[in-house]
This record gives C-alpha cells, sequence and structure tokens, in this order.
C-alpha cells in the first residue's frame, strides 16, 4: 500500500496512555499525538480541509495564493497541502513564534511575514490585520482565515472526534484540549457529545487569554489581555470556531507551568512535543485530580512536535532566562548526588538491641535508622519515637529492635521530583529511601532537601 501524495497521510494519529506524569491521577488518561501527522501538527488537518472547501466553492483557483495569520502550524499545514495541489503561500506570524517554526515555513517554499506580538488585534500592524490587507492587495488570493473559517472546526468534526470514539471504543468520558482558534476543541467536543451527550469537555486557557472569563460571565474583559509565551493556546478575539456551549469548563494554565510540563513530557514519557501540549495536559491533570474516577477516561489532545521548540522550552539558556528551569536538583538522584552519598547505608539488624540501635544513632549522628533482615529492609527507628517509647517502658533498652521498629520507610524512585518528596516527607513520615541504579540503598531526610536545595 502507498499514498500518492502527501495530504492523504493527514490522520489516523495515534492514542497514548500516559503512564508517569499521572500519578495520583485515578482512571486513565490518554493523549491523542497529533505529531504524526505529515506536517507534524494536528493543524494538517484544517489546512486540508479549508482548502478543499474553498475549492469547492470557488474561492481558491488554480494558480492562486494562500495568504494566513499562522502562529507556524496552521502555515505547515497550509502550505504541504499547497505544494501538493500547486499553490504559493504567504504567512503573517507574530514575533513571539519560534524561529524554528518561521524557518521550516520557509523550507517549505512560502514568504514569512513577522509582525509585532504586542498591539490590538485590530492594529494595522497585528499579524491578524497584515494578513487581511495581502490578501485585499494580491490577485487571486486566498485567506482561510482558521479562526472564523467553521472548516477548521468541522475538520476536527470529521476527523479527529471519530478517530477518538473509534479507538477508545466509545469509553472516553471526558476530553481536554488547549483552546486557541477553537477548532480542534469544539469540532472534536462536538462530535463526542453527540455519541455521549453525558461527556465532559475541559477548555485549557492562558493567563493573559480571555476564553476563561467570558466563559464563565459572558463578560469580554480587555483587563484580562496581556503578553504571554506559550505559542498556540488562548485569545485576545474571540474566534468564530470557538462555540462555548461545548465547552463545560475551563482551566488557566501559566507559562511556567506549561513549558515544564513540556519538557517532563519528553523526559518521563517519551513525548518530545510542542509547548501547548505541556499547557494541555498540566491544566487536564488539574481538573483530572478532582473529577476523574476509577473508571472515567480523559483524552487529551497533544497538538504538535517538539523540533518548533528546542530554542525554548528545550533550551536551558532560554528557560533559566524566563525563570522557568527547575532546580538543578530536582530529584531523588539529584539529593543523593549533591550529597555525594556513596558509602554504605546506616542500618541496624533486627536482632540487634534497643541500645545498640541508640549508640549507633549517636556515633553516627543520624535520627532515623532503618531496621534490616538480610538483605531486606524490614522496619524504620526515629528517634523522637523511640524516645516516646523508652520513656513511657525504659526496659525497651535491652530488648530487640524488632520489637520496637515501625515501618519500613516509604520506597521512591530514583526520579521522583523534590516537589513530591517534600510532600511525602512529614512529621510522621520523616525519612524516605532510594535504590540507585547501582542497587544501593540510600535515606533522605528534609535536611538532605535542604542542602541538595543549596548547591
Amino acid at each position: 500500500m502507498y499514498y500518492q501524495s502527501i495530504i492523504e497521510a493527514i490522520g489516523h494519529t495515534p492514542l497514548i496512555q500516559l503512564n508517569r506524569v499521572t500519578k495520583g491521577i485515578r482512571g486513565k488518561v490518554l493523549v491523542k499525538v497529533e505529531y504524526f501527522n505529515p506536517g507534524n501538527s494536528m493543524k494538517d488537518r484544517i489546512g486540508l480541509k479549508m482548502i478543499e472547501d474553498a475549492e469547492r466553492t470557488g474561492l481558491l483557483k488554480p494558480g492562486g495564493t494562500i495568504i494566513e495569520g499562522t502562529s507556524g502550524n496552521t502555515g505547515m499545514g497550509l502550505a504541504l497541502v499547497a505544494i501538493a495541489k500547486g499553490y504559493k503561500c504567504i504567512f503573517t506570524l507574530n514575533d513571539k513564534q519560534s524561529k524554528e517554526k518561521m524557518d521550516v515555513l520557509r523550507a517549505m517554499g512560502a514568504q514569512v511575514v513577522v509582525c509585532p506580538t504586542n498591539v490590538a488585534p485590530h492594529d494595522p500592524r497585528s499579524y491578524y490585520s497584515v494578513a487581511k490587507r495581502l490578501n485585499q492587495e494580491i490577485p487571486n488570493s486566498f485567506y482561510p482565515n482558521q479562526y472564523d473559517n467553521l472548516s477548521n472546526r468541522a475538520a476536527h468534526y470529521e476527523t479527529t472526534g471519530p478517530e477518538i470514539w473509534e479507538q477508545t471504543e466509545g469509553k472516553v468520558t471526558h476530553y481536554a484540549a488547549g483552546v486557541g482558534t477553537g477548532g480542534s476543541m469544539c469540532g472534536t467536543a462536538q462530535f463526542l457529545k453527540e455519541k455521549n451527550p453525558q461527556l465532559r469537555t475541559v477548555g485549557i486557557d492562558s493567563y493573559g487569554s480571555v476564553f476563561k472569563k467570558y466563559k464563565e460571565t459572558g463578560v469580554f474583559d480587555e483587563k484580562e489581555i496581556y503578553p504571554y509565551l506559550t505559542e498556540g493556546i488562548g485569545e485576545d478575539i474571540l474566534p468564530k470556531n470557538v462555540e462555548f456551549d461545548l465547552i463545560d469548563t475551563f482551566v488557566k494554565v501559566t507559562d511556567k507551568d506549561s513549558a515544564l510540563m513540556t519538557r517532563r513530557l519528553a523526559r518521563e514519557e517519551g513525548l518530545f512535543v510542542g509547548w501547548s501540549c505541556g499547557a494541555a495536559v498540566f491544566g487536564a491533570l488539574e481538573y483530572a485530580k478532582n473529577h476523574l474516577k476509577e473508571d472515567d477516561m480523559m483524552v487529551v489532545i497533544l497538538p504538535d512536535h517538539g523540533s518548533r521548540y528546542l530554542a525554548k522550552v528545550y533550551n536551558d539558556e532560554w528557560m533559566r532566562n524566563h525563570g522557568f528551569l527547575e532546580r538543578q536538583y530536582e530529584t531523588a538522584r539529584s539529593i543523593i548526588q549533591a550529597g555525594r552519598r556513596h558509602d554504605a547505608l546506616i542500618q541496624i539488624d533486627q536482632d540487634e538491641l534497643v541500645s545498640q540501635a541508640v549508640a549507633i544513632m549517636s556515633e553516627k549522628g543520624v535520627s532515623q535508622l532503618p531496621v534490616s533482615h538480610g538483605d531486606e529492609v524490614v522496619g524504620s527507628l526515629v528517634d523522637s519515637q523511640l524516645l516516646r517509647k523508652l520513656i513511657d517502658e525504659p526496659d525497651l533498652k535491652s530488648k530487640k529492635v524488632k520489637e520496637v521498629m515501625g515501618e519500613p520507610f516509604q520506597m521512591v524512585a530514583e526520579d521522583t521530583s523534590i516537589d513530591v518528596l517534600s510532600t511525602l516527607l512529614t512529621k510522621d513520615n520523616p525519612a524516605l529511601m532510594v535504590r540507585d541504579e547501582a542497587g544501593q540503598l540510600h535515606i533522605i531526610t528534609q535536611q538532605d532537601l535542604l542542602l541538595g536545595m543549596m548547591h
């Protein structure tokens, strides 16, 4: 089997379960990975649909020029369809878009016009206005206008929605997506809600965008509009493709949370995705924490590939310059390395006397001791808890450790983040255990976290 052109390869992208970033979430969270489209984003779907609808209605004629305002991905989708069908392309982008996106469009033979970001949509310098002006000035040109062109939404109603329904065998209960033009959110939501009216939809919005406030109040509040960095999500306008009745609720996410989740998806799930994908997953998981049940299945759409963000969210220097980068020692592995813990773990056998345990704790200057039996950790001793027991029963000092020990300290993975570690370490659970790649056991306390963060 082979395709007669690149456009026949659009769609039918895989649905993949998230397994690591979803720890603590009930139910299943699946992601629709749209970078498997030939142009590496879901915008291939709408590029094809808008062009074919324009051809059918006579808006686009042979030899014509396609002019569009885009964040880059729609341009790529339009460009590959235009190449297959013999059209020229001019794209306007705002200057917050990554250099990679602009370079890719130029590589596809398109002309790229860069416009300022921090201007009102109706300002003649905005990328919306420049695209409209060029459409008026250039003969035989077509302006798809992905924001208000309902072919955008129809593309997802006709393809993305049915694919999700088929791939989940109709078991999907929640659908979440970043909302920009509104096409992928609302087109897919419309199809899925027709199949299952009980299905819940979650729109992911960015701080600096108007969508969430408008959904909740019906007020277009210009005070909600301010510059932000995340690409491909949120807007300072209300596109016609956004049908608010199809979106049950909105969750807003910050640039930082979106960027960090994007990096986590690459490192923990093997999904090298774009910035708005991190936004979608972070927002979806925030919602899922309080709303998903064990039998629920949430699908989140991941719009594009990470290669277009190498100079931004995947660049440590850029992340540090914007205050986004996680601390260097952000995992259990890093805490251990920061403490240079290469010596054998200080522990005591369960058949030793309590007095011997106290002597070891005093000599080694430790407050917690793992209790072992052979090669297995079977319990724990904590100085404050042991003190209370000895006050109540002084003769315990001559008894065996196994008679007074508590439960073993909780074991955590090496890649457990410092945020999770700090949550797990409490007054009643003052230590955690980690087994490194060499099989050596280590203990981590709150003091270790503090020392690690000082490096």
